[in-house]
């Protein structure tokens, strides 16, 4: 019922905190892993150390944000099964603080890159369709998708977490369900994973009185460990969540109920 083993998943963002995380435990699960980044060193490293655990990985570096590459993308390969829009770039910052251009930017990077992925992808989504009877689309939102964060807890304007994030974050959310109702006749599920604080080894280190505060916002009294996510993302992309499209999975210890 879980079973991804043979599928094609391309991972967006897929060298950084949480994506490496999710490549590395998809390919562990039998999954064949198209890497994405920007940064092809990245991508070459992240494969290779995939293929070293006897994984299936293979590069895919281009830029969400620039449909011309994503199309040359969608050129090179065959079936996708399931695509984990996980993907963000943006700064901090707040509504004082924020530009037109950080808004636009943090859009493009969700919204916009999620919906060329797949457009440009469909046909290679529909051939998964036909041969294993469905595909899956996994959109990476937030928490603060959701509810607004606690600007009392950060240090610094340009530490805090920005208006423009949750703002497509909380649309990501949204285009996932209009997404969902308009491809669930061709049996492809587009579903919504929303993270709470997954705070980086460095981030930890640089900030641990903020670590802290965070902590304290947290019904569970922790954050959260990357390998926390797999199972959702394992669930979405398999049989096991067959009936479901249009959803949003809060992934946050609890820390929208409050």
């Amino acid at each position: 019922m879980f079973n991804i083993k043979g599928k094609s998943i391309l991972v967006t963002g897929a060298t950084g905190y949480l994506g490496s995380e999710l490549s590395i435990s998809l390919a562990h699960q039998g999954a064949h892993v198209y890497v994405n980044s920007r940064t092809l060193t990245k991508c070459k490293e992240l494969v290779s150390l995939i293929e070293s655990n006897g994984g299936k990985a293979t590069v895919a570096c281009f830029d969400v944000t620039n449909r011309n590459e994503i199309e040359k993308f969608a050129e090179e390969v065959d079936i996708i099964d399931v695509i984990v829009n996980n993907s963000y770039s943006g700064a901090g910052g707040n509504i004082k603080s924020s530009t037109e251009e950080d808004y636009l930017n943090s859009y493009k990077s969700s919204i916009v890159a999620s919906s060329n992925l797949l457009q440009l992808l469909l046909p290679s989504l529909r051939k998964a369709v036909i041969i294993n009877g469905y595909a899956s689309i996994i959109n990476i939102s937030s928490m603060y998708g959701l509810v607004s964060p606690d600007q009392r807890i950060y240090d610094s304007v340009e530490g805090t977490n920005p208006p423009f994030y949750g703002a497509a974050k909380s649309a990501l959310i949204q285009w996932t369900k209009y997404a969902a109702c308009e491809f669930a006749k061709e049996k492809i599920r587009i579903n919504c994973i929303s993270p709470g604080p997954f705070p980086s080894d460095i981030a930890q280190k640089k900030s641990p009185g903020l670590i802290s505060e965070i902590v304290k916002k947290v019904p569970m009294g922790r954050f959260g460990k990357p390998s926390e996510l797999v199972g959702p993302v394992i669930f979405l992309s398999s049989t096991a969540s067959s009936f479901m499209s249009g959803t949003n999975l809060t992934v946050d210890g609890g820390w929208t109920c409050w």
